[in-house]
Formats: C-alpha cells, sequence, structure tokens
C-alpha cells in the first residue's frame, strides 16, 4: 500500500528504476547480506565494477612514485594528470582557471587553506554556523594570525542562516577576507545558495564552499559559480577509494596563499646550508610528499561511474526518497496521538539534500537516548549515524544550548561528555542522522520506518548496558 501511496506522490521517482537493476548488479553484498545502509553523508558505497578497475589496473600496470622520470614513474604521473583533468571536466571547471590538488580527504583540503591564507590583523574569516569541524578549526589559524572572526547563526525554524544575515556579516566592520560555508549541511541536510558566493566576492572575500556533503548527489558546475575554494572526500561520492580528497582551487586565489612549511616534492629548488627554498610553481607546491598514486586513479574510475549513472539520475532518487521518509517520520505517532520523531532542520524537500536529522520521543515526550538507538537499529543490520556529526553550530541550533557552553564556561577538559550534558540540560548526546544515496531505494525507507514502529511505540526505551559517550 505504501508502494502505490509513494509513487502517486513522487511519480518522478519511476525514471529511477535502473538504479534497482545498478544495486542488484554491482551492490549485491547490501541485500545478499541483509544492509540497510542508511549513511551516505558518512561514506558512499563502491560498486564492484569499480573495485575490479583497481585489481585489474595494478595487476597489467606498473607503477612507481611520481617524483621521477623513469618508466613505472612516468605511468604513475600520467593517471594522476589524467585524474587532474576528468575532475576539472566533471565539474565543468576550466584548466586555465581551476586548479586540482590531492590530499587526503576534505579536512586535508581545509587544513591547507587554513594554514596558507594570508589572515592578519585587517582580515576577517566569516562562517556560517552551520559548518564541519574542517571548516571550523580555519578559524584558529586566522586568530593565531590576529584575524577577525565571526559566525552566522541560523535565522529559522528550519535551522538556515538567510541570505540578509549573510550580507551583514560581510559588510560588517573593516576589511574584507575569507567566508566559509557548506553548499549542503552534514547534520541537516539544508543547501545553501550558492549565488552566496557571487555575494560574498561583491564584498571583497575569497570563498570556501565545503562541497564534502553536496556533490555525491547533486550537480556542482564551475563554470557557473565560481568559488575560491572547494574541498572534497572521493569515499563521499562514489564509496572508494578512501584516503584520497582534494582541494579545487582558483589559479588567481591559490597564488595568494603563502605555506608555512615544505617538504618532498613541493619544491622547485632548496638549499639545508644556505637556509632558502623556492617552492614549485603549480599544485605540486600544496601537495606534501608521495601522492597516493595507486589509489588516485580510482577517482576518475569512480567518476566515469557517476557520468554513466548521471548525477540528475541520482539527485532525483534521493529528492524523492527523502521527501517522502519526511512524511513517514511526521506520520509517526504513539497511540495517544503524541509524536514519535522531531526532526531538525526542513521538514519537506525544499532547498535539502538527503540527509536526515532527528530524535525518537518516547511516550511521555522525552527525547530517547541516541545510544539505545543506535544500538538497537544495529540488531536489524540498519547502518546509522548519532552523535552531533562534527557539526557543533548546526547541533547548538537544534538543541538550543544555552550560554554555559556557547562563551566557554564550561569548557573543562577534566569533564566527560555525560557529565556536559546535565550542566546544559541536555537529553541526550546527540541525534540520529539518516542519509540517502545512489542506491537507496524504497525497501530501505520503509523498514527503517518499521524499525522504529516495532521498537518504540508506545514503549519505554531500554538503557541497559549503554556504553559512556567519548565525544559529542
Amino acid at each position: 500500500m505504501s508502494g502505490s501511496l509513494f509513487l502517486t506522490a513522487y511519480p518522478a521517482y519511476a525514471s529511477t528504476g535502473g538504479l534497482d537493476e545498478l544495486r542488484a548488479r554491482e551492490y549485491g553484498y547490501l541485500d545478499t547480506r541483509g544492509h540497510v545502509y542508511l549513511d551516505y553523508t558518512g561514506a558512499g558505497l563502491p560498486s564492484y565494477a569499480q573495485l575490479a578497475a583497481h585489481v585489474d589496473r595494478l595487476g597489467e600496470g606498473c607503477f612507481g612514485n611520481p617524483h621521477s622520470e623513469n618508466p613505472t614513474s612516468s605511468a604513475a604521473t600520467a593517471l594522476i594528470d589524467r585524474t587532474r583533468r576528468a575532475i576539472l571536466s566533471f565539474f565543468n571547471a576550466a584548466p586555465d582557471e581551476y586548479a586540482v590538488i590531492f590530499t587526503p580527504n576534505a579536512t586535508g583540503a581545509c587544513r591547507l587553506v587554513a594554514e596558507a591564507y594570508p589572515f592578519d590583523a585587517g582580515t576577517r574569516l566569516v562562517l556560517t554556523a552551520d559548518n564541519h569541524n574542517s571548516v571550523n578549526g580555519i578559524r584558529e589559524y586566522a586568530r593565531s594570525h590576529g584575524a577577525a572572526t565571526g559566525y552566522i547563526a541560523p535565522d529559522s525554524a528550519d535551522l538556515r542562516a538567510s541570505a540578509d544575515a549573510v550580507r551583514r556579516a560581510l559588510g560588517a566592520g573593516a576589511g574584507s577576507g575569507l567566508f566559509a560555508y557548506p553548499a549542503q549541511s552534514n547534520f541537516t541536510g539544508v543547501q545553501y545558495p550558492l549565488d552566496w558566493v557571487d555575494l560574498a566576492h561583491e564584498h571583497g572575500y575569497d570563498v570556501l564552499l565545503d562541497a564534502a556533503a553536496y556533490v555525491s548527489a547533486n550537480r556542482l558546475d564551475l563554470g557557473a559559480v565560481q568559488p575560491d575554494f572547494v574541498p572534497i572526500s572521493w569515499y563521499k561520492v562514489f564509496g572508494y577509494p578512501t584516503g584520497v580528497g582534494c582541494l579545487i582551487a582558483r589559479r588567481a586565489a591559490l597564488a595568494r596563499l603563502r605555506r608555512p612549511w615544505f617538504s618532498g616534492g613541493t619544491i622547485k629548488v632548496v638549499s639545508a646550508l644556505g637556509g632558502w627554498h623556492v617552492p614549485a610553481a603549480d599544485e605540486a607546491a600544496f601537495e606534501d610528499g608521495t601522492l597516493n598514486f595507486h589509489a588516485i586513479p580510482d577517482v576518475t574510475v569512480g567518476l566515469a561511474w557517476v557520468k554513466g549513472i548521471g548525477i540528475d539520475v541520482i539527485h532525483e532518487r534521493v529528492a524523492c526518497l527523502t521527501g517522502w521518509l519526511l512524511e513517514r517520520l511526521d506520520g509517526l505517532r504513539h497511540r495517544d496521538g503524541t509524536p514519535m520523531v522531531r526532526v531538525y532542520g526542513p521538514r519537506d524537500g525544499d532547498r535539502r539534500g538527503g540527509t536526515v536529522a532527528l530524535n525518537l520521543l518516547d511516550p511521555g515526550g522525552e527525547i530517547i537516548d541516541e545510544r539505545a538507538v543506535a544500538r538497537d537499529a544495529a540488531a536489524w543490520n540498519i547502518s546509522l549515524r548519532t552523535g552531533c556529526f562534527c557539526n557543533p553550530g548546526a547541533g547548538e541550533g537544534a538543541f538550543a544550548i544555552d550560554d554555559d557552553l556557547l562563551t566557554g564556561r564550561a569548557a573543562r577538559s577534566d569533564l566527560s561528555i555525560d557529565d556536559y550534558l546535565p550542566m546544559l540540560g541536555l537529553p541526550s548526546g546527540g541525534a540520529i542522522r539518516v542519509s540517502l544515496g545512489v542506491v537507496s531505494n524504497l525497501c530501505d525507507v520503509e523498514l527503517f520506518v518499521r524499525f522504529l514502529t516495532e521498537t518504540y511505540r508506545d514503549r519505554a526505551p531500554d538503557y541497559t548496558g549503554l556504553a559512556p559517550r567519548e565525544r559529542c
């Protein structure tokens, strides 16, 4: 019955039917092992074809450290250069406008910008409160160089920051600097306007657009919107390889960065006794040591895989399933009519991605400890995520945390997370995050809803045997 209602409400889902065949053929480990995978914002999933391509390439070729001119080094360099071109093509980024710098992940890309950006007393760092900690950490580099920092708090019920708030923040104070925000929140799924990039440029700011949670199911055209720095973790897009990310950077902005150190491969020439060095003139100046040359070519394979499926097809499927999931969650009630679920962020599919943060409520309206939900979901072989998802700003907005934590008066290293919760009046250590991706299907959503109904409707939660929290 729910299937027919779903297709009536989301008829566009039928156009994505090829993904069901793809799931059976290339992601068979999900259904043969009974997995319900709802953690695509944590990591994508690899196809059999991607894994086979890796094995075939290493079995048929011989590749060595790229920093040489020998045959195996040249072979590895050619594949790395091919991957750079594939990334730029995927995002419609002109090679004379953008450079690709390989990093271990999006966090490494953010750190690269943070440590090399020309922060000083005349510059500012402006961030939305809804940012991953990989972006929040940039503030420590900015502060250490005397730059002013400021946050833009959410100002709506669905935890969005507004364009007016962004304008006020960018226009406040003297000077300009760096503006950093996510294309999509990894907490609430909110998608922020890409035209904020132009708005920030008009105010004289460079822009770091965190695309890590966005590009797995959404088109990013760097020919149409031109942020200065775009960090990406490739495993979040197509599952494999792990340990490879990149910073896509506008060459003009890259030229303004000044690295505070150098390492193998990042210099043109160096003198140990003379105490001087000359940085490399291209992307190599920012790539520390030997690149992961056996894994980087797998990014080319992954991009071709996504292109073959069609990013718009992926987007349509995720959008349909997310809208239906939100409707189903909204309809969950205890038998006395009280809601079972509290959703944080948008309650419908408007300007949002496939990430849904929520807490469950017991029959008395109290939040159920997220650790119990994680334990119970695991017993159903459901993979979801709990906590604050390395996004304290969104969590502070969702849980209305009081000034004790926000001003640092509760920041004591001798306290555990479980010590903090009663101090802050919080009933739980975080939320539950469900996220959908390329081969999610209606059965995944319906089984998750069934799990919630059968486990928590009209039932007091079981808290026996829960381990202490180690982090937020």
